[in-house]
């Protein structure tokens, strides 16, 4: 949370209560400040000067995965074929929220406690808004699929993933599967001149 550079302790300790929160988040565990403070050995006080909120913490966990999916949306926006740039896209955003266990309560959340979450979830959105334009106007994807769309039925494939699957292998396959259906569902018959 921190926008000017740190102490090197205080460096360490803010690395500390990440890698800790990381941990819990992805054995499944909710965030508590003062469970982060006790297992990464520092004090209640220390964390909450580095995180105001689990929220901000849980944030903090996710901004890899979010600004690694901007970064594919922008090399998917350089893609000259639209609708393959438009799936690449919707596989990795499937993909990162059945491999990143923080990814999908950030998603889902209706307000942000960190600016650069609310910037990068902006950013997705747009990108994907992008693509799926730029596949309109191509005429490989139906024209009734709207933006507004995407975003639940992402949700869904990645929830219906987790549900009939075992390991995360297992749940990213599935996913790829429902995907497909999905988007050979969506896709036009043939390019509009």
């Amino acid at each position: 949370m921190t926008t000017r550079p740190l102490r090197k302790d205080a460096a360490r300790n803010w690395d500390r209560i990440v890698s800790v929160a990381r941990e819990l988040v992805d054995a499944g565990t909710p965030l508590q400040l003062n469970d982060v403070a006790h297992r990464a050995g520092l004090g209640v006080g220390t964390v909450y000067r580095h995180f105001p909120t689990a929220e901000a913490l849980l944030e903090t966990v996710a901004t890899p995965c979010l600004e690694t999916l901007v970064a594919h949306g922008e090399q998917a926006m350089a893609d000259p074929d639209a609708r393959r740039a438009l799936e690449d896209f919707l596989f990795r955003t499937v993909e990162a929220q059945l491999t990143d266990a923080s990814l999908p309560p950030v998603a889902a959340a209706p307000t942000d406690a960190l600016p650069r979450t609310t910037e990068l979830k902006q950013s997705l959105w747009s990108i994907g808004a992008t693509l799926l334009t730029r596949a309109h106007k191509a005429g490989r994807v139906r024209p009734d699929l709207a933006a507004a769309d995407v975003v639940p039925l992402m949700c869904g494939i990645a929830y219906a993933a987790q549900l009939h699957s075992g390991t995360t292998a297992d749940r990213v396959t599935t996913a790829h599967r429902y995907l497909t259906a999905l988007l050979e569902g969506v896709r036009t018959t043939a390019p509009r001149p």
